[in-house]
């Protein structure tokens, strides 16, 4: 099969995306470059989670905020996409904050889930997988209206560490209860 020069883009995104993920989870695990003791109880390791999860918290806030300004400062906007067509700044943004939204609901259920069901020592791999998620939406921001290669590895640096999380939680769920 022949890849379109936008397709082979976007493949390179996934790929980096992909090694980033296993790095996290890898270096988070073996590493444990924060020094989680494995001693922590469940309430230091939910403040961990939502310490963490600030981060995509405010990435949230920030794609609120700019369609939030863009529609006070442009008349055709004003009244929301529900009452108008939208200009093309307000769909770009709107796509932005959708993206960012959905990128947020799942690292957030995902880095409460990772917190308190896998081991404490483990535990870097949240704060790792926050920081990938910063640098993703930058970078997702960024390269947005110059098309699907640009933001590849934007999106992929969100989205894959959070996947690679829910496998790996998924995995020791069933082998606890299968055992």
């Amino acid at each position: 099969m022949q890849f379109t020069e936008k397709q082979s883009g976007v493949l390179k995104g996934v790929g980096f995306g992909l090694l980033m993920a296993i790095a996290i989870i890898v270096m988070g695990v073996w590493f444990n470059p924060f020094s989680f003791s494995d001693n922590l109880n469940e309430m230091e390791r939910l403040s961990i989670a939502l310490q963490c999860s600030l981060i995509p918290t405010f990435f949230l806030a920030i794609s609120i905020g700019r369609l939030a300004k863009h529609r006070f400062f442009t008349p055709e906007d004003i009244d929301g996409g529900g009452l108008s067509h939208g200009s093309d700044e307000a769909r770009v943004l709107q796509s932005l904050l959708q993206n960012t939204l959905e990128q947020f609901a799942l690292a957030f259920v995902i880095y409460l889930s990772w917190s308190l069901m896998m081991p404490a020592n483990w535990l870097s791999v949240v704060p790792l997988a926050a920081i990938a998620f910063a640098i993703g939406r930058v970078m997702f921001f960024v390269g947005y209206k110059h098309g699907a290669p640009s933001r590849a590895i934007g999106f992929t640096l969100a989205f894959y560490p959070s996947l690679m999380m829910m496998i790996c939680i998924i995995g020791k769920f069933i082998s606890q209860h299968i055992s």
